[in-house]
């Protein structure tokens, strides 16, 4: 009983993400809506290129293709209470840093682990002979926090051995979000085969090398999903999920392939994370492969049924062209699928699915019957041909509005209306924004301040946007365009920036870049203040006037070498000076921070007669 009630505990946590504090997966919640709808600081008047910006980054030792997620309040041992953001690298580290200063302690991790070891690299780009993830393979799918356990879940791939036959491992690590140990049973080395033809026998074999981890890890009902893409379309390969249950990461796991009696079909999405509906079901969408009436599903979107702790085809749709999309490579599992909120579709369609691939048109889907496969049209609700650029990444929802940033487009906003979708954009940004777009996230409070963020690649250079939500021609701010104060860093492709407790978070080649409201200008000091005479050696004892150019400013002094503050002295009448004597002073003035100290020595020589 209490292991059943553990399961529920997790699976409500799972899919009421967005009223948790912080962002524990990718894209925000299970539906993938991308939506942190707790902001209260973010508004479209706060952020403003005088008053928003960067504030702080952390160096990490990689590349940072993850999302990096945000707790708040996690007790760290021996160094108190943080609201803690957490980085996972190519260079197979996972750290946790504060997320609100760098300053002081906080300069360095909370904490930090490594999967690499004497003999345990990570994978040089060069030995997958693809270059989609360079210069190394190591972490590349965003985790996933079990707030409940307080648990966070993260895929390595490791190169080990001391020489040629070098073996390669893929590892699913449980943390501690706390202190980064490893939790009991963890990691587990993934492992799977299915039955099928399509490596040429009667069983399909999951081969470590041959994959990586891109989409975006889900938590549900007690078991944690991977899902696997190959190295390019190189070799024999296929599209997997494979799942292990948080209670005992070794018990069996729950695997589903796409293509057991085919080829390829790889999870792509350009990172995105599997999306789940209300009642527990996974959807996916493919890459190019193998379509057939023999459990094979390249370029569908596929629904799955979790029911019995398993993983099975309930449902699917592909579209009429799939033949010419797969042998064009036009993905339709470029980009990731977004389940709509319940009941949005109307009376006749009234749960929806959302998601495009590289052909850049929106299907809108019947969740309750996809339409599966029609050679002379696409059963579905609606589509959008041309709608976008090409689909890397996902949209995001918030408002009854779909928001997408296809590659070679500008962002766009489609707004649903009896069910479906505005044929064109009810709004869009100025600017296009080259391959691969950018991945949509909005921060709102509730329904209202609502502001779409994306992160730009420009050349090399991540570039950090904001627009209002409400009408996408409103830039509110471009690290680009704060005359260099403002620097993202590097650009790692399909980065999806994290929107917490007043702040935006930015991975990129080597650093995390920590944007936020910033601060009031410090006022400018007051004017420091004059000696007359100056400073010097004289022969009689003299009357020294300070004086300072700020209107209303108020002198302080000393005549004893120490540093004059606000309760000094008040300069009044001139100071008579009859043996040598330093006399420092600061001025002060309402609406000034204090002057620097100016000082002078006065070196009085008195001659006697004789």
């Amino acid at each position: 009983m209490r292991a059943l009630l553990r399961v529920l505990a997790l699976f409500s946590s799972a899919v009421l993400l967005t009223a948790q504090p912080g962002v524990l997966t990718y894209h925000n919640d299970i539906a993938r809506t991308g939506q942190q709808l707790n902001e209260t600081a973010l508004t479209p008047t706060t952020v403003n290129p005088s008053g928003f910006g960067e504030l702080f980054s952390y160096p990490v030792d990689g590349y940072v293709y993850a999302q990096p997620l945000y707790v708040q309040g996690v007790t760290i041992p021996g160094k108190g209470t943080h609201n803690a953001v957490y980085v996972a690298t190519e260079h197979d580290s996972v750290y946790a840093f504060d997320a609100d200063s760098n300053s002081g302690s906080n300069a360095m991790p909370l904490w930090h682990v490594s999967f690499l070891s004497s003999g345990v690299t990570t994978v040089p780009a060069g030995d997958t002979s693809c270059s989609q993830i360079t210069p190394e393979i190591g972490i590349t799918a965003t985790p996933v926090i079990d707030s409940a356990s307080g648990t966070i879940y993260v895929v390595a791939m490791t190169k080990e051995g001391a020489g040629a036959p070098f073996s390669y491992v893929q590892r699913l690590h449980a943390l501690d979000i706390t202190n980064g140990a490893e939790r009991s049973g963890s990691p587990v080395v993934v492992q799977a085969s299915v039955a099928g033809t399509g490596d040429g026998g009667s069983t399909v074999t999951f081969d470590p090398k041959s994959y990586k981890s891109r989409p975006g890890l889900l938590l549900l009902n007690g078991i944690v999903y991977t899902s696997w893409s190959s190295h390019c379309d190189i070799g024999t390969y296929h599209g997997w999920i494979i799942g292990y249950h948080t209670l005992n990461l070794s018990q069996t796991p729950v695997i589903y392939n796409t293509t057991p009696n085919g080829q390829q079909a790889s999870l792509w999405a350009s990172g995105a994370g599997p999306a789940v509906d209300t009642g527990g079901n996974i959807y996916i969408n493919t890459g190019n492969g193998t379509f057939d009436t023999n459990h094979d599903y390249g370029d569908s979107f596929v629904k799955l049924s979790t029911a019995g702790g398993g993983l099975s085809v309930a449902d699917y749709f592909t579209p009429l062209n799939q033949a010419s999309l797969s042998s064009a490579d036009e993905d339709l599992g470029s980009g990731g699928v977004l389940v709509v909120p319940d009941g949005l579709g109307g009376t006749t369609h009234p749960n929806l699915l959302a998601g495009a691939g590289k052909e850049g048109k929106i299907y809108l889907v019947d969740r309750g019957g996809m339409g599966q496969f029609n050679s002379g049209a696409d059963n579905v609700v609606q589509s959008l041909p041309g709608a976008i650029g090409s689909s890397f990444g996902m949209p995001a929802f918030f408002n009854n509005t779909l928001y997408y940033g296809g590659s070679g487009d500008s962002l766009k906003a489609f707004s649903f209306s009896g069910g479906l979708l505005s044929t064109s954009p009810t709004s869009k940004t100025a600017a296009t924004f080259g391959f691969p777009g950018i991945t949509p996230s909005v921060s709102a409070n509730g329904s209202s301040n609502g502001i779409v963020w994306g992160i730009e690649g420009a050349g090399s250079q991540a570039v950090l946007h904001a627009f209002a939500a409400n009408d996408l021609s409103q830039e509110l701010y471009s690290s680009a365009k704060t005359g260099g104060r403002d620097n993202a860093g590097g650009y790692v492709k399909f980065s999806v920036p994290t929107i917490a407790n007043g702040k935006v978070y930015a991975g990129g080649q080597a650093t995390l870049t920590v944007f936020g409201i910033l601060g009031p200008p410090p006022p400018p000091p007051a004017a420091t203040p004059t000696f007359n005479p100056p400073g010097g050696s004289y022969s009689s004892t003299q009357s020294v006037t300070i004086k300072d150019t700020t209107l209303g400013a108020i002198i302080h002094y000393t005549t004893n070498g120490s540093t004059p503050t606000a309760s000094s002295p008040v300069f009044t009448t001139p100071l008579s000076i009859s043996s040598t004597t330093t006399v420092k002073a600061i001025a002060t003035a309402s609406g000034y921070s204090n002057s620097a100290v100016a000082s002078a020595t006065y070196t009085i020589r008195h001659h006697g007669h004789h």
